[in-house]
Formats: structure tokens, C-alpha cells, sequence
């Protein structure tokens, strides 16, 4: 029986920029960093058994369409991320902001919570991601 997430992936345009982001800006910590065929993965910290990997498009995984299409959501901003959770996120919103986050929506109240609409620093709209306090916390 399937117990839990282990792995997910983000596609990236450039694997440095991104371990810096995830790193200085989200507080995420570095799992992974092997070179060769780079292999980079990082998590909260908060989360050890969960490795997000920053794979780059222009990778030997995908054909020269393939990551040319990949990199057109990316920089349209198609692709979602997933749910970042906190324990407070008009916090978190004022403190990535003043760090260089850029947000398309501030903290707003949903029938689940509190969230904010944030990207990464992947092309100019990025892989998107909903930074939620869940109701109730």
C-alpha cells in the first residue's frame, strides 16, 4: 500500500538560480546535489523525507519539442507548484516579500484558509505555488 510522497519534481531553466531561491528565499534546505547528470533536490526543513528535485528543462530526459513546450508553460506560468502550508501566512507573505518573492495575490481568506499566490524565479512567471494557513491554525 502506497504510504507516502517521497519525490515530487519542479522543471527549472536554471538549476543554480533555483537551489538559491529555494534555499535563501523559502528556507528550504539542500537534500541532494550531485553532478554529472545534476541531480538537485531540496525540502523544508521541517519535512525531511520530502525531496522536491529541481530539474532542468534542457535536460537529457526530453527531447529538443519537449523542453520547448515544458518552457513555454513555465514562462507563461502554467505550472503549479503545489500548496506551501504555515502556520501563518500574512507572516509569511510580508517576510518572502521583503526577501524578493514575488506575489500575485496577497493574503486573501478562502472557504479553507488563508492564502497567498506566489512563484519561484523560474522565467518571468514561474512555477506557481498556493501559500496556505490552513482554518483553524
Amino acid at each position: 500500500m502506497i504510504q507516502r510522497l517521497a519525490y515530487t519534481q519542479l522543471y527549472v531553466l536554471d538549476q543554480d538560480a533555483a537551489r538559491d531561491f529555494y534555499v535563501d528565499k523559502l528556507g528550504f534546505e539542500v537534500r541532494t546535489d550531485a553532478h554529472g547528470f545534476r541531480w538537485l533536490t531540496v525540502g523544508p526543513k521541517s519535512q525531511p523525507e520530502l525531496q522536491i528535485i529541481l530539474m532542468k528543462i534542457d535536460g537529457p530526459n526530453l527531447d529538443k519539442d519537449t523542453a520547448a513546450s515544458l518552457r513555454r508553460l513555465l514562462e507563461q506560468g502554467i505550472l503549479c507548484g503545489g500548496v506551501l502550508e504555515t502556520s501563518d501566512c500574512r507572516q509569511d507573505y510580508e517576510d518572502l516579500k521583503a526577501k524578493g518573492v514575488e506575489f500575485s495575490s496577497p493574503p486573501v481568506e478562502r472557504f479553507y484558509g488563508i492564502e497567498a499566490v506566489m512563484k519561484d524565479n523560474s522565467g518571468n512567471s514561474g512555477n506557481w505555488f498556493s501559500l496556505t494557513q490552513r482554518k483553524g491554525n
